[in-house]
């Protein structure tokens, strides 16, 4: 099966989405089929075209960018192009090009199956609500020409306003979840790495430096665990210098992180391959995910935690807490509440080895195999109907 896969960001670049399509598009070369992969050009460094893991990566020129979109003259072509060779097309939401895609889709007679990752929702401003009025129709456009549309869970389909209007169209799909296997030396050589005064508890955070990640409710609810925990340190994983579009919110809270940094309370790891998050997790008591709004709807970082045997403290937005709900390894926070977060926190901390579970456990309900073969089940469905 020829499978086009189409989003605005691949990676290098890091988030919850462009980890989700490497993840699928690495799953589907794996078992065979032939997957391209349509993408911006977002950085002069990266080629044109290159083949990572038996997976093609096209990447259109970028002329200029919009907050976090970009405007790509020649991507329509590229589109026409890679519709007409493609035997089925997965797009993934947000993305402004999508809507022209999957019209594409349905001119060609190709299935198209739309993967909605999260609401966008950008920082408060005349612009950006402008920005999102425009993203809102593409977005429901694409949700119209499209034949099929994936969802993470059940609980952020019934909450978002547009796969509410596509429930005809919905299948729910469990996220894809991989980590390395990690030695016990592997994990040994992190924490003297990192946290060589052996602090304790050691908090995690692994997410970009955005607003909406809630790094600010984790810095004020922090005061309260050191309270009960003087030796307690944060660890965050992930981009945090000139992050697109987050420069603003950086300076927002530069002056606390830096308090902490110099109270040795707080460190910076920037972005970790997947062998180092292997080893990452387990030197972590607490992993948190503050989030505070819909453009985070599942969270995969706490799945890879709990596969290490991590709890975790995750916002009560709907997506996010379900993985706490499924397992039962967590506690959930009220949104944006720092003396909730705190709370929370306190409680898993307190009773941390009540809410352990079994790796085994956390697997069966998560894993790229299980995606795969829903996305490929979906394919074929879709070729023998339409």
């Amino acid at each position: 099966m020829r499978v086009l896969v189409v989003l605005t960001y691949y990676r290098p670049h890091t988030s919850g989405l462009t980890i989700y399509a490497e993840r699928l598009a690495k799953g589907l070369a794996r078992q065979g089929h032939e997957v391209t992969i349509l993408t911006s050009h977002y950085s002069r460094h990266l080629p044109r075209r290159e083949t990572i893991d038996g997976v093609n990566v096209v990447r259109a020129p970028v002329l200029f960018r919009i907050s976090k979109g970009v405007i790509m003259p020649t991507f329509g072509f590229l589109a026409w192009k890679l519709v007409a060779q493609a035997d089925v097309i997965s797009l993934h939401l947000p993305q402004f090009d999508a809507a022209g895609v999957a019209l594409r889709g349905r001119l060609l007679k190709k299935p198209t199956v739309l993967t909605y990752h999260c609401d966008l929702q950008l920082s408060p401003s005349v612009f950006n609500r402008f920005v999102n009025r425009v993203v809102d129709v593409m977005n429901n456009l694409a949700g119209e020409f499209s034949h099929r549309i994936v969802a993470y869970t059940q609980d952020f389909a019934d909450h978002s306003p547009l796969l509410r209007k596509f429930s005809d169209k919905l299948n729910v799909i469990s996220p894809p979840v991989e980590l390395p296997p990690m030695t016990p030396s592997g994990i040994a050589a992190f924490a003297k790495m990192h946290n060589p005064q052996r602090a304790h508890p050691v908090i995690g955070m692994a997410a970009r430096m955005a607003a909406e990640k809630g790094v600010d409710v984790l810095l004020n609810a922090f005061p309260r665990v050191l309270e009960r925990y003087p030796d307690a340190r944060i660890l965050f994983a992930g981009q945090y210098r000139d992050v697109l579009a987050e420069e603003a919110y950086a300076r927002q809270v530069a002056p606390a992180i830096r308090r902490y940094e110099d109270m040795d309370k707080w460190k910076f790891l920037d972005v970790l391959d997947p062998i180092q998050m292997a080893a990452f997790y387990p030197n972590l008591d607490l992993l948190v995910v503050p989030s505070l709004n819909s453009t985070e709807s599942f969270g995969l970082v706490q799945v890879e935690a709990m596969l290490c045997g991590v709890p975790c403290v995750a916002s009560d937005l709907p997506g996010v807490r379900q993985p706490i709900q499924q397992t039962g390894m967590g506690e959930i926070a009220p949104i944006g509440d720092a003396e909730g977060l705190a709370e929370a926190m306190l409680q898993v901390l307190d009773h941390h080895d009540a809410y352990i579970r079994p790796r085994e456990e956390i697997a069966e309900r998560f894993s790229i195999e299980c995606t795969v073969q829903g996305y490929v089940a979906l394919f074929e469905e879709l070729l023998h109907t339409l």
